[in-house]
């Protein structure tokens, strides 16, 4: 019998697959003609705040070698070990499901395979390593409440609905389709579970919701309804079956646990009780457990009422030992079969999770009596809460090895930033819940007491009131205190009707607005008593006061008006009725800069805009495919306006023309509240039904501000008033209160004031996430005086000079020895080396007491605590850890070369590994923080250049001066460039001169103005008005030197003015054939060759297209494509050099030309490259097989001809902020890698190839042509 319709998804291309992918562009002669702009998002997502564990259905918790997965309402979380740092990130979202997932499964035969099914009667295989869909069955005959893998069979999935039958869908093969199992079927109570058995073929348990199981065995008799629970035979009570688990070492025996009769270990032959294991209390009730694959005979369980996980052996009825891990209850359990292998001391120091602190570790390890005899298994099990709570608890050492807690399990319908302490977002969900954020750690504060069914709608109160108004499903509206944790005050004036929105006035605090299903909008004080009800037509759905009028409010009906209400009037009738929606109108929201400006979000998928003063619809913003809900204005730029919609996505629109500036596709589901940071306006955050939060910064969008500010221009170029900033066409101008408030505290003080103007706007428009740290450890290195560092500075990265004292030293001094010095520290050091060995935390007091430093850290740095590491090399560099100084029989003492220069170097060594954790985290500015911390302000620069933090970069290193130079010259370079190649702008004067003034800041700048001027694409009035700003001769001047140089030989000059004259394209025979010719000989270098191919490469894009130039296009496109290969290898952008080798010979085979490079050749050097580079890849990986003696001497001549990189720091891959943040739907392949892209993506210019943004970057820093061979500039920075 078959059921359901199966869908087959294709693969996506690999890697090699990449060159036939594209290999059209190669072929083409005319790439330029039609192109699209290569381009990235321009909304960063910087933040994410993963959704909870569902605590609705079973199997909804999994894991399979170095992965673990959880599934919330609509998406699996998948979180992978990243084996260099030793710890799990969240890789993947897989979020196809459009209904509540009921169950998960992994594969058992692959560890990238895993089932899930949900409520529309859908089973979806999943391929985690290639973050897809591998095939879909629809329509399955009931909605599937659990399923497992066939054990038996390694492409088959069993599922079952609550009643059965149990179905089996072979997914591939012969005998591919669905069949329904013989004997599983026509039960008499609901199935809550069932199990294959894992060596047994075919044999399969159910637990029913009565208590009883059934049990199958092909050539066995069916045993249906057996093993109830003594106490519930000849009733008709339920004791429904939670966990069920077989004995891994048994045929026969099963581990079963009920809700209230506890667990026993049955045996399915006999249908006998073997043994029932007792609870410490009567009142313990078990939910979830696990055998324990590490410890045979070992199992665990969790309580259902509080976070109790019980750790049993089979041999005994009581528990061996019992941790209280949280206040709530467990609903899953799995145990890790192969736990994360611990790194050893020696070894590279990998940090762990960031989501866990390591202080707050549980209590150390249980003292066992001999006559226990048991010890405690050395497991890793994924832990799933009631309260939607994920982690991962190590039991050996009782910690959290990671824990993500709190999270939302259902849709957050709402979000917004408390107006007087921005760190803190507050969410509203279905759950029932309002939670309350710490946006810097991405951890819940405060969670409210729930139960009051669905929130839709929140409001905080104004100033420091500390309190949120919340507006319910069935439960009226109410006013929560987060401090005192309670609710203090209903409000019931809307009986059971639901209150879609609750809107508390910030120019009136006594007063409260709500709009509800009942059709009225209620004004209210606090207390209660009831100022005006707007009766409407049908359902009102939003509400929104007027920041300019505080007697204003206007409202969204679902009659598709908009109407505006004046409470300084008796009157009940509205102001105003605008029409013009096709459909109900939900939110409405008052521009916080325009008086009389709002705009209204509809079912009909449109934004409008209204003039209040004109009576009038002045824009419609067209777009979104499905109803809209969020709505922001921006508090800064009066045009910008950002709305989220149901069909998944964010929009940011330009009101003045309706444009739609960016379109963002992270959510999985539909988006429906948007609120902006108060003190960081260009910081957003959104909600969603796919139960997430993101962060995203705007910043992006207003880019020439930011510039403007760098380069000191005046004032009116950066704040302005409205009307200025909404003319057709104007730059973008700061008009909100933010901005001005900066500009009058500036006003205030005398001096040089660039330093402060920097520091003070790089905040406001950075995310959170460390920009402010990054400004307290400038002003230390600045010398600025301590007093004048913030409250909260000790909570971040603190520099070396202040002192940081241990609370963890006072266990030490209770160690005193009674015998000699001597014996005494040998015995000490054994003591710790075995603790070091445990892993166990007593090792601590050891080493502080022998005054051992390096093994401190040593055993800190093993277990990936990288912040504690470093306060102990702070704290050995203040002197703050003595150290016993022993007498040697020569007189002389001996430290054992614990010196200051050792502890300086260990601080410099353990600084730099927390910076790298960060940074490969997509946590550069803190990265940057921990090189500031010790002075180290090289590799702190780099960092933030290679996390494409370009302003900050030049800000911070404008402000440190000297010492910084070099990479502030560099980032000024980039951001130039960022503005040169901006190319539905860069011929605009306005970028011309942003690219200008960036260059000017460099002292030795005419090589860079050359180039600029080089690549400007205006006429010949404008480009000559440039060369003069830029103090360079005019084109046909630039014409006549060139031909004048070209006679006395000297090529690069030469190159220089031709670029400059009327004739560019006369400098690509020069220059190629110089590069040629130095491609012919031995003793080449990098350097050598780079710069002229470099200054080539800002030839006109119109002049390089020219058809007489089709050959010298080619020979300079491979020509950059080789030397940006060995440019990759010598900054280590090991993940782009493959794909630059294969871009050259494919540009080789596919054009005509004469160039000393051969494709044998390339192929050669990459194999050299990767046989001889992969020796330094991490020893836990496989074997790799040695390099040959000719790819080592090739390797060799590689390394002589690239030699270093000269900027400090600039070797290693590039890591911008969110990169290791997936996304839902919006997932794409590489056509550099064939892998799936994590963090923000770059589309190439035909509009449909992709590339990481890292990878982007990495690219254009070595090689500025386009991975498409079509002579298109990329502009990823």
């Amino acid at each position: 019998m078959s059921s359901g319709s199966v869908f087959f998804i294709s693969t996506v291309p690999s890697f090699m697959a990449w060159m036939t992918y594209i290999s059209h562009w190669f072929d083409e002669d005319d790439w330029y003609e039609g192109q699209q702009r290569a381009k990235m998002s321009r909304v960063k997502q910087v933040g994410l705040l993963a959704a909870g564990c569902q605590p609705w259905n079973k199997d909804i918790c999994a894991a399979s070698g170095d992965r673990f997965a959880y599934c919330a309402t609509l998406a699996v979380y998948i979180y992978q070990l990243d084996h260099r740092y030793n710890e799990f990130k969240l890789h993947a979202i897989m979020s196809e499901h459009k209904k509540t997932i009921t169950a998960m499964s992994w594969c058992p035969h692959n560890p990238d395979v895993f089932a899930s099914a949900s409520a529309d009667s859908l089973v979806i295989i999943w391929n985690v390593n290639e973050q897809k869909v591998v095939a879909k069955l629809d329509n399955t005959k009931g909605i599937p409440a659990s399923l497992g893998w066939c054990w038996n069979a390694g492409d088959a999935v069993a599922f079952v609905s609550h009643r059965g039958p149990l179905y089996i869908w072979t997914i591939s093969g012969p005998d591919s389709g669905v069949t329904v199992h013989r004997e599983a079927h026509s039960f008499l109570s609901d199935i809550s579970l069932f199990r294959w058995h894992p060596k047994k073929k075919g044999k399969v348990v159910f637990g029913h919701t009565d208590g009883s199981l059934s049990i199958f065995q092909s050539g066995s008799k069916n045993q249906k309804h057996v093993l109830r629970p003594e106490s519930l035979e000849g009733t008709d009570e339920e004791d429904p079956v939670t966990a069920l688990e077989w004995d891994p070492l048994s045929t026969d025996y099963l581990l079963v646990a009920n809700l209230h009769n506890g667990i026993r270990l049955v045996d399915s032959e006999s249908l006998s009780c073997i043994t029932t294991f007792m609870f410490p209390s009567a009142a313990a009730s078990v939910q979830c457990l696990a055998w324990v694959s590490s410890a045979p005979g070992m199992f665990i369980t969790g309580d259902s009422q509080v976070g109790v996980l019980r750790v049993w052996n089979v041999s005994r009825t009581t528990p061996v030992e019992n941790f209280k891990l949280k206040q709530t209850g467990f609903h899953g359990l799995h145990v890790l079969s192969s736990p994360p292998k611990q790194k050893q001391c020696s070894s590279q120091y990998p940090p762990k999770n960031h989501h866990t602190s390591s202080t707050s570790e549980a209590v150390p390890p249980p003292t066992l009596t001999q006559n226990q005899a048991f010890s405690l298994p050395p497991g890793h099990t994924v832990c799933c809460f009631m309260d939607g709570g994920v982690g991962l608890y190590d039991m050996g050492a009782k910690k959290w090895d990671f824990l993500r807690d709190l999270g939302h399990v259902e849709t957050i319908f709402d979000c917004k930033f408390k107006p007087d302490n921005p760190d803190l977002l507050a969410t509203a969900s279905f759950d029932g819940t309002i939670k309350v954020w710490d946006i810097n750690t991405l951890s819940a504060v405060y969670t409210s007491p729930g139960n009051e069914g669905v929130i839709y709608s929140i409001s905080w109160a104004p100033g420091n009131l500390n309190c949120i108004a919340g507006g319910t499903s069935r439960n009226g509206a109410f006013i929560w205190d987060i401090r005192k944790g309670k609710i203090i005050t209903r409000f019931s004036e809307h009986g059971k009707n639901g209150i879609f929105c609750i809107a508390w006035s910030h120019k009136d605090s006594k007063r409260i607005a709500t709009c509800s299903s009942d059709g009225f909008c209620i004004i209210r004080t606090i207390d209660g008593n009831v100022l005006h009800k707007y009766k409407h037509p049908a359902a009102v759905f939003g509400c929104d006061w007027s920041q300019n009028n505080k007697d204003m409010i206007a409202t969204g009906c679902e009659d598709k008006n908009v109407r505006v209400y004046y409470l300084a009037t008796s009157s009940d009738q509205p102001l105003k009725v605008f029409t013009g929606h096709t459909a109900k109108v939900f939110h409405v929201r008052w521009s916080p800069l325009r008086e009389g400006i709002l705009c209204s979000g509809s079912d009909d998928g449109t934004v409008r805009i209204w003039d209040y003063t004109q009576d009038a619809c002045i824009n419609v913003l067209s777009g979104h495919t499905a109803p809209v809900r969020g709505l922001m204005w921006n508090p800064e730029i009066p045009y910008l306006l950002i709305s989220g919609s149901w069909d998944y996505t964010i929009r940011v629109w330009d009101t003045r023309d309706g444009t739609c500036l960016d379109t963002v596709y992270d959510h999985g589901a539909d988006v429906y509240g948007l609120t902006c940071h108060p003190s960081r306006p260009f910081t957003m955050a959104s909600c969603s039904r796919d139960s997430t939060v993101r962060l995203w910064s705007l910043t992006p969008l207003i880019n020439p501000l930011q510039i403007n500010i760098i380069t000191d221009r005046c004032w009116d170029d950066i704040i302005g008033n409205t009307d200025r900033a909404v003319e057709s066409g104007a730059p973008p101008l700061l008009c909100g209160k933010v901005s001005r408030d900066i500009k009058q505290e500036l006003e205030k003080l005398s001096g040089s004031l660039q330093g402060k103007k920097l520091r003070w706007f790089s905040e406001f428009f950075s995310p959170p996430g460390g920009s402010k740290n990054l400004w307290d450890l400038v002003a230390v290195i600045k010398g600025q005086d301590d007093s004048l560092l913030p409250q909260n500075y000790c909570k971040g990265i603190m520099h070396m000079k202040h002192l940081i004292r241990f609370r963890l030293w006072d266990k030490a001094l209770s160690v005193a020895p009674g015998v000699s010095m001597k014996y005494w520290r040998k015995l000490m050091q054994r003591r710790a080396d075995q603790l070091i060995q445990e892993e166990n935390d007593d090792v601590i007091p050891y080493c502080i007491a022998i005054g051992d430093v390096k093994k401190l850290v040593s055993f800190f740095t093993s277990r990936g605590q990288l912040k504690e590491a470093l306060l102990v090399a702070q704290a050995a560099c203040e002197g703050n850890i003595q150290m016993l100084t022993l007498s040697t029989t020569s007189g002389t003492s001996n430290s054992a070369g614990n010196n200051a220069d050792d502890y300086n170097d260990l601080l410099q060594k353990v600084s730099k590994e927390l910076a790298d954790w960060y940074f490969q985290d997509g946590r550069a500015v803190l990265a940057a923080c921990c090189h500031l911390a010790v002075e180290n302000i090289e590799l702190a620069m780099a960092n933030l250049i290679r996390g494409n933090e370009l302003e900050l970069a030049i800000s911070v290193g404008t402000v440190l001066g000297e010492s910084a130079a070099p990479a502030t010259h560099y980032a000024l370079e980039l951001l130039a460039r960022k503005c040169m190649t901006v190319i539905t702008c860069f011929p605009s004067l306005g970028y011309r001169d942003l690219a200008v003034d960036l260059l000017m800041m460099i002292p030795d700048n005419t090589l860079q103005l050359v180039k600029l001027c080089a690549f400007y694409p205006g006429c010949t009035a404008e480009i000559n008005d440039l060369h003069e700003k830029c103090n360079l001769p005019d084109v046909e001047e630039c014409m006549r030197v060139a031909e004048t140089i070209q006679a006395d030989g000297d090529v690069f000059e030469t190159m220089k003015y031709y670029l400059l004259s009327t004739e560019p394209e006369k400098a690509l025979p020069v220059g190629i054939q110089y590069v040629k010719e130095q491609l012919c000989g031995s003793d080449w270098t990098l350097d050598s060759v780079f710069p002229y191919l470099d200054l080539l490469s800002y030839i006109r894009t119109e002049q390089l297209m020219l058809p007489k130039c089709s050959e010298f296009r080619n020979e300079l496109l491979i020509l950059c494509g080789y030397i940006g290969a060995l440019l990759a290898i010598r900054r280590e952008y090991n993940s782009i050099v493959p794909a630059l080798y294969e871009y050259t010979s494919q540009l080789l085979k596919r054009r005509e030309v004469s160039v000393p490079l051969k494709i044998e050749q390339l192929s050669e050097e990459l194999d050299a490259w990767r046989a001889c580079t992969q020796l330094n890849k991490p020893t836990d990986e496989l074997p790799c097989t040695p390099p040959s003696e000719s790819q080592r001497a090739l390797y060799s001549v590689l390394v002589s001809r690239i030699q270093g990189e000269p900027l400090k720091g600039m070797v290693g891959p590039d890591c911008v902020t969110g990169s290791n943040l997936p996304s839902h739907s919006d997932v794409h392949t590489s056509c550099l890698t064939g892998l799936k892209i994590q963090g923000p993506v770059f589309f190439l210019e035909d509009g449909k190839s992709t590339i990481s943004l890292n990878d982007a970057l990495m690219w254009a820093k070595v090689n500025p042509f386009s991975p498409l061979g079509t002579g298109i500039r990329l502009n990823p920075f």
